[in-house]
């Protein structure tokens, strides 16, 4: 069931795999999942993200979130938001995959 989402953040939030935020004034309280959504789609996007870390296309996004002080899982569930944002782009687009191919200069014969 697919749904119609207002963009890609309606989709995340549909997947449950939105952030809740509690802060209140001054303090800054604890950011979790909201988990509304599917158990099923969420664990299967987890798992797409523990395959894609090991690529050499998601490698270095993934080590960029372990360097901004993310601990594993987080990073590997904001790997799987991504995931499910390029998910929703195809899905509304009704493209095709293309990634990014690295530019490489030719030398000039």
């Amino acid at each position: 069931h697919r749904g119609e989402f207002k963009n890609s953040d309606a989709f995340v939030a549909y997947l449950g795999m939105d952030v809740r935020v509690r802060d209140s004034g001054k303090q800054v309280g604890r950011r979790k999942l909201t988990k509304k959504g599917d158990p099923e789609l969420r664990r299967l996007l987890y798992n797409a993200a523990m395959s894609a870390r090991r690529t050499k296309a998601w490698s270095g996004l993934y080590e960029t979130y372990l360097s901004q002080g993310l601990k594993t899982t987080q990073a590997l569930v904001k790997l799987g938001r991504k995931l499910a944002r390029i998910a929703f782009a195809l899905m509304k687009n009704q493209s095709m995959y293309r990634p990014k191919m690295p530019v490489t200069c030719c030398a000039a014969p």
